[in-house]
């Protein structure tokens, strides 16, 4: 059986410690972490990030077909991430049922884990989703058209019908996130008393709810899943589309591991700054510092965040022990997507890691113990 070592680095065990060593991986495995001294100043041995809400990467959209999948997947060693949800929004009608099977029969020829569907029972269209009643029909459609490879699903808690949706989807063991919502209180509640477990894109598409009465705060479902603690949230962390205050008040509601890193990278994430084509008949300006914007117009088009470039935001803004801020981009999202094996640097975990230089872009990344990039 091959072995591989990787020695004298600074391991990051996500929301315990970081400690210098040395790891032996085997049959795609950690087989051993031995902790010892190290002279100077080693790089950074983490697991792999993992994003379980992004689009693409590059100049590939995950739903645009299956060689855009697989060249999308091969393309995220380059920023450190090992796993990704592939979201999949506008495929998610009757009349593309067989464009699901195709990509579902491209995503088994990669190591990506599952899809995350944002949608189709959504009740505010945000960026084109699709918005449509609870159907429990449609849903065992859409769940055979992916082969069952469905990781979690999006939903809003107002959506008519939806609760019946959410609990055929635990049943299935898929994690339901609630996004694209301006539900009140008691439809928020409603939603995570039947199974919703988690927020997504959270402040973006939550719009704050209306004022009926001068002097009296209104809310609704940021407050109702703020003050829940059973419920996690992720953020798009580019300093963009949420202000870092906003994601230090969620820390201090949910505590770090109740918050999870994503990207919702879409066309322009990872590209160098300028403008580039897209399938859309328009074109997107990325900047340094900025989100994907469209060319003349000026709005935002999609995230260019890279899971690398957030975690790089996320220990400069939060006063935290970096040990729990990795965790925001390996051991909860392992978590929520229900992939055990996964964001742990521990025996018998996945051999999915990275080797970092000091401004956090890959040395090395390793998918189940093979080297998958390495720069040059």
């Amino acid at each position: 059986m091959t072995t591989t070592r990787i020695e004298n680095v600074r391991l990051v065990l996500p929301g315990e410690k970081i400690a210098t060593g040395s790891l032996r991986l085997a049959a795609g495995k950690i087989a051993a972490v031995d902790f010892h001294p190290v002279a100077g100043q080693p790089p950074l041995l983490t697991p792999g990030l993992i994003d379980v809400h992004t689009h693409g990467i590059e100049r590939h959209i995950y739903e645009a077909g299956p060689s855009a999948l697989q060249a999308g997947a091969t393309a995220l060693a380059r920023y450190g991430t090992t796993s990704v949800l592939p979201t999949l929004y506008a495929a998610l009608t009757r009349t593309k049922l067989p464009e699901l099977d195709g990509l579902a029969g491209a995503l088994e020829k990669t190591s990506l884990p599952g899809f995350h569907l944002e949608g189709p029972f959504l009740a505010l269209a945000g960026a084109g989703a699709l918005t449509l009643p609870g159907d429990l029909g449609m849903l065992s459609e859409l769940l055979a058209a992916c082969r069952q490879r469905v990781r979690a699903m999006s939903i809003s808690p107002e959506v008519p019908n939806i609760l019946p949706v959410i609990a055929r989807l635990r049943e299935a063991g898929i994690a339901v996130f609630m996004t694209h919502t301006r539900a009140s209180v008691e439809q928020t509640e409603a939603a995570i008393a039947a199974g919703a477990q988690h927020a997504t894109h959270f402040f973006d598409v939550f719009p704050v709810p209306v004022e009926t009465e001068p002097g009296v705060r209104p809310v609704g479902a940021v407050e109702a899943i703020l003050a829940d603690r059973r419920v996690s949230v992720d953020f798009i962390a580019d300093g963009v589309h949420v202000h870092p205050v906003a994601i230090k008040a969620a820390l201090a509601a949910k505590g770090w591991p109740g918050i999870v890193l994503i990207s919702d990278s879409n066309i322009g994430a990872g590209l160098t700054p300028g403008i580039h084509d897209t399938p859309w008949g328009y074109r997107v300006r990325v900047a340094a510092g900025d989100a994907a914007r469209h060319e003349t117009q000026g709005f935002l088009a999609g995230s260019a965040l890279t899971m690398n470039v957030g975690i790089r935001n996320l220990l400069r803004w939060l006063d935290l022990p970096a040990e729990q801020v990795w965790a925001m981009g390996t051991l909860n999202p392992a978590k929520l997507a229900g992939l055990p094996g996964k964001g742990r640097l521990a025996v018998g975990a996945d051999a999915d890691l990275v080797l970092w230089d000091d401004n956090l872009e890959p040395l090395k990344t390793w998918v189940g113990g093979e080297c998958v990039y390495e720069k040059i």
